[in-house]
């Protein structure tokens, strides 16, 4: 699942290439039309769906339609990358302890919207990046892995978002084999 540019879903796809992450990615759901995931997924070959949240009468309904399309396509871990909307527990029954997420902070610090602005806001010297599996309350989920990023005193939105996305990169694909292992699945 991805609103935006698709970086840790292309991270997600070459690392099951590469033979790093022992899985396939079955399908990728945007929510925004022409957004960078869709392009990365046409480019990559990946299935691809548009579910356009502005579309549905609810969140509840969204995530029904989200339900029906990853069992549509067999998948059995879902994963958050970059979706930004808060799901249901509709979504997070349907795919309990199987729906991971990434999330650009050392949770549980700065939790939520702009984590890299919040972590600059409040001066700290370390921020990083956090996989967890999703619950109902935003960002609270089980802590799957985490990394560490310093904050430098030149950092920027951009800079500061650049590293912690390189992190993001190396530990989405380990929080997936985790998920998958404690499914018995191979990861």
């Amino acid at each position: 699942m991805a609103s935006g540019s698709g970086s840790n879903f292309e991270a997600l796809v070459q690392a099951c290439r590469g033979g790093h992450l022992h899985a396939e990615v079955a399908l990728l759901v945007v929510n925004n039309p022409g957004c960078g995931a869709q392009a990365r997924a046409e480019r990559l070959g990946v299935p691809w769906q548009l579910h356009d949240h502005r579309t549905q009468p609810s969140r509840e309904q969204l995530d029904q339609a989200l339900v029906k399309a990853f069992r549509g396509a067999a998948v059995d871990v879902v994963v958050m990358a970059g979706w930004m909307r808060v799901v249901t527990p509709t979504l997070i029954g349907a795919f309990a302890e199987r729906l991971v997420n990434i999330h650009p902070s050392l949770l549980p610090s700065f939790r939520g919207l702009d984590a890299v602005g919040q972590a600059l806001a409040a001066g700290v010297t370390l921020t990083g990046c956090t996989a967890h599996l999703v619950c109902e309350e935003v960002d609270a989920g089980r802590i799957l892995v985490q990394a560490a990023v310093p904050v430098l005193s030149d950092d920027d939105h951009a800079s500061l978002s650049a590293r912690i996305q390189r992190q993001e990169h190396r530990i989405l694909p380990l929080a997936v084999a985790l998920t998958a292992q404690q499914l018995g699945e191979p990861g």
